[in-house]
């Protein structure tokens, strides 16, 4: 705890009298409390660890069982077929129980393998329930009776209440079935190839971000609206924790406090007093201490962030000659062991109805990329927080993907705005607490070498910043329920519409990556859809010929559509080529096996990615009753110098956001509607 660093539990002086002993009563209770706490949790997860461990049963299914059996006995009826008797005979070899102690023990101990091996019964049954996809080719609308008796076995072995690692040891793995089906298995892998050996910038390059509700600002005081967002995102970890979310995410190691930046200091935030999380309206209190606070930036502290968002290598090497020792390292462990990193952003962002083009393209921007040097890039997620009280959040990729993001994302606006509230002067609710700490000021001792390169990384992402061209944008015409309507996949729809809109735009059809989630397995992250197919580039070619009739159009579409929900489904239950290959190529540098056609497979750029991040928590959000709370989603930069990235979020019904991102110094890629073309850059 805050506390109990800050204060001296023991201090005592030598004087010619002797020794003299002081003892700090209210460090002692804070040490007590931070004890307390943490011996909570430790108990709170080794609850769970068994609760989970003896999944899909109970522990009190043990008893129940237990019961049965002994009552079977006590009834002159042997339920174990004679291995009570034999358990029996072993323990009376030992000649210290009792005839009565024999009974009892021997009834226990089978009932207790009995109980192990329903659970790996159950256990298994339902590994093999969960490998079963049919449910996901089925006709739009209608159920087959075997997937019904499926979902029915399913929510029998599931149990009532599922804890978050519940179905871990149930979960079938990613398949590795024969070469000519191409199915992948990748997770280390993928991590350190894709994610983690890449020394360019993860900045634009890797990250990605998430924005605020797209019309309602619950309040305009930025200290407030920190307060409830940084309260409802620890609400959230301790679900996670607690294992009371749904079975969809990984466990994140705990931490008490949070780094946050502003006008280029840093401050470390303690989110626990008196053996309790802050309440909003207390970390209210300690973000407006930071912004009241008219303290100088250090030397070489303002843009220290700035070596997160330029080239790895850069970076590394200055960690290691400036920040392995000292203050630095002190400060710049107390960065990375926070909960998350916030930012108090100068600038004031987010939708206006007078100008929504430019107010988008800068809020998306602003959460991309910032100012280089005021956002960590290498934490888990930097959340920001705007002058004027909008929010966003800047997530490293690889430790988690958009879903993953998104799904923490909803809780957090659904719990500001619906749960914890404003009071009507724009404050959070509740009292303020003098009692608790300031905020300390991070420490640096940040050498002219250093600074250097500070300045050398900073121009380098600034390079990269500058070059990203941006448009974000709201499609409110009509959503997936005119599509669905339609009787057409929503997904589908829109690729297929991006691909016409690339054609028209290019003048030619390009390598097409859309993300594809495998969470179906153990440990599963995504998959690729390749987009651009044979039938996707004829339904194209049939829209921009003018001797086409609609109907011709109209089938040609049906045929792309049913192409690319085929394709989705067969990535999803892991049936996708493009982990497989980048299996096979690892492998082949491993054995130095030269593969050309690997070589170029891997090779070809996506000149067109795509990701479509949908709604998870529909329930906490009734855009019926309250059409104005959508949020914006959010967006990533382009994966290729001449391509463009999108992703598309459908919210609710009638409501389509856009994030469209490309390279300035492509003249093929402009967001600016141009003349088709066929050149390269």
């Amino acid at each position: 705890m805050a506390e109990a660093h800050q204060a001296v539990a023991f201090q005592f002086t030598v004087t010619p009298e002797g020794i003299d002993l002081q003892l700090s009563h209210e460090a002692l209770k804070q040490i007590y409390l931070s004890g307390l706490h943490s011996w909570k949790k430790k108990f709170i997860r080794f609850k769970n660890g068994i609760i989970t461990g003896v999944y899909p049963a109970s522990p009190s299914s043990w008893l129940i069982v237990v019961v049965g059996v002994m009552s079977t006995m006590y009834a002159k009826i042997d339920p174990s077929l004679g291995i009570i008797a034999k358990i029996n005979r072993t323990l009376d070899m030992t000649g210290y129980l009792s005839s009565q102690t024999k009974n009892i023990v021997s009834g226990i101990l089978f009932s207790t393998g009995l109980w192990v091996a329903l659970i790996a019964t159950m256990r298994y049954s339902l590994k093999v329930l969960l490998s079963y996809h049919g449910w996901m080719f089925a006709e739009h609308g209608k159920m087959s009776h075997a997937t019904r008796i499926w979902m029915v076995m399913v929510k029998v072995l599931s149990g009532r209440k599922p804890m978050l690692y519940s179905f871990q040891t149930s979960l079938p793995r990613l398949p590795v079935p024969a070469v000519k089906d191409t199915v992948s298995r990748v997770s280390d892998w993928w991590e350190e190839y894709v994610y983690l050996r890449g020394r360019g910038p993860l900045m634009v390059n890797s990250n990605y971000y998430a924005m605020d509700f797209l019309y309602i600002l619950p309040t305009q005081i930025q200290a407030a609206r920190a307060g409830n967002a940084i309260h409802a995102i620890l609400l959230y970890r301790r679900k996670l924790d607690r294992e009371e979310i749904k079975p969809t995410i990984q466990h994140l190691k705990d931490s008490k406090h949070i780094v946050v930046y502003h006008q280029g200091r840093y401050f470390k935030v303690w989110l626990y007093h008196d053996g309790r999380l802050l309440k909003p309206r207390e970390i209210e209190q300690q973000i407006q201490r930071i912004l009241d606070d008219r303290s100088e930036p250090q030397p070489g502290e303002a843009k220290l962030a700035a070596l997160t968002a330029g080239d790895r290598v850069p970076w590394a090497r200055c960690r290691q000659a400036y920040f392995a020792r000292g203050k630095n390292k002190q400060s710049l462990d107390a960065v990375e062991k926070a909960a998350f990193f916030v930012t108090l952003d100068e600038t004031e962002q987010g939708y206006r109805k007078e100008d929504p083009e430019a107010s988008m393209d800068s809020y998306a921007k602003s959460l991309l990329h910032g100012s280089c040097f005021d956002r960590w890039f290498d934490k888990s997620f930097t959340f920001i927080v705007f002058k004027n009280g909008k929010m966003g959040i800047n997530a490293e990729h690889s430790w988690a993907d958009a879903p993953i993001v998104a799904h923490l994302w909803e809780y957090v606006m659904a719990t500001d705005s619906f749960q914890l509230g404003y009071a009507e002067d724009g404050h959070c609710k509740g009292d303020t607490n003098p009692s608790i700490p300031y905020p300390t000021r991070l420490q640096w001792d940040i050498p002219e070498e250093c600074q250097e390169v500070i300045e050398t990384s900073l121009n380098t992402a600034n390079l990269l910043a500058n070059d990203v061209d941006f448009h974000s944008f709201p499609f409110d015409n009509f959503g997936r329920g005119l599509i669905k309507k339609c009787r057409t996949s929503p997904d589908a729809f829109i690729q297929l519409a991006l691909q016409l809109a690339h054609y028209k735009d290019m003048g030619k059809f390009s390598l097409t990556y859309e993300a594809s989630m495998t969470r179906l397995f153990r440990e599963g992250r995504t998959e690729t859809v390749r987009s651009c197919t044979a039938e996707s580039c004829d339904f194209v070619l049939a829209m921009v010929d003018p001797a086409q009739t609609m109907e011709q159009r109209l089938r040609l579409f049906k045929i792309a559509s049913e192409k690319h929900q085929l394709l989705y489904r067969l990535a999803m239950t892991g049936s996708g080529v493009d982990r497989h290959l980048f299996c096979l190529y690892v492998v082949s540098k491993y054995l130095g096996v030269d593969s050309p056609f690997l070589k170029e497979v891997l090779s070809e750029p996506w000149r067109l990615s795509t990701s479509q991040t949908p709604q998870q928590q529909v329930e906490l959000f009734n855009l019926e009753r309250n059409p104005q709370y959508v949020s914006s989603g959010g967006g990533f930069g382009p994966v290729a110098d001449d391509g463009y990235g999108v992703s598309y979020i459908p919210v609710g019904e009638n409501l389509i956001s856009f994030h469209i991102s490309s390279k300035i110094s492509c003249p093929e890629t402009g967001i600016i509607n141009q003349e088709p073309s066929s050149g390269t850059c």
